[in-house]
């Protein structure tokens, strides 16, 4: 598997890098892995990197994007934060990743059983972990189908959290960077939630949160879609 260059960035377009990476999950979970010369790809890359997609994943140490969707080095740009919430940093690293390093498209991956979702559900407090758990109280009160036991010994209650906060974390780069905003809407880059589950190596894209303009939509409007 050769390593992406600028010419194969630039023909990309971010439902091609969609398709990659949804391709490169089924090899996974087959065990088809691509055959890679990884000291090639170091090489390849040492004067440069054009990654063709950019995803923001929990530091959850089994949902290496790199592994889960079958890439090489210098394919994709990997944020990982604990929940993967969104915040000033983080928008930021996809602002460069999109706009001066060329990445085509976003994927907010959330995963099934996160401990940072049930720190969440379970209103933890501790240390610094206290601000960031915060930022996922929103999906809590959000998710209003359970009426009883909404603590994380609820598996229902947790993964439907996990799926609101994806979703809110999708719309939330759309709202906070123009930057962004603007690439979607004229077309060069596009965002969408996805959630991997740890028990079957599977990611599941959230097609009511895909943000990509093509021809199938060409009438599309990024504000029409926020809310």
């Amino acid at each position: 598997m050769k390593t992406h260059t600028k010419e194969t960035q630039d023909i990309l377009t971010p439902r091609l890098a969609m398709q990659i990476l949804k391709e490169g999950n089924e090899r996974f979970v087959k065990n088809l892995k691509q055959q890679r010369d990884l000291l090639q790809q170091v090489n390849d890359t040492r004067d440069g990197q054009w990654p063709f997609a950019t995803v923001l994943s929990c530091i959850d140490s089994r949902t290496s994007a790199e592994l889960i969707f079958d890439q090489g080095l210098g394919d994709i740009f990997s944020v990982r934060i604990a929940g993967n919430i969104v915040n000033t940093d983080i928008l930021g690293s996809m602002e460069f990743a999109c706009k001066v390093a060329g990445s085509k498209l976003i994927v907010v991956l959330g995963h099934s059983k996160c401990g940072a979702i049930k720190g969440a559900c379970d209103h933890v407090e501790m240390g610094n972990l206290t601000e960031l758990l915060s930022k996922i109280q929103p999906a809590v009160y959000q998710e209003n189908s359970t009426k009883k036991d909404r603590t994380s010994a609820n598996h229902s209650f947790v993964e439907n959290v996990a799926e609101i906060n994806v979703k809110r974390s999708v719309k939330s780069i759309i709202e906070r960077s123009f930057i962004l905003e603007q690439m979607v809407e004229n077309g060069t880059v596009g965002i969408i939630g996805a959630m991997y589950n740890i028990e079957t190596g599977i990611v599941e894209f959230y097609n009511d949160v895909l943000f990509i303009r093509d021809e199938q939509n060409a009438n599309f409007s990024v504000a029409e879609l926020r809310h």
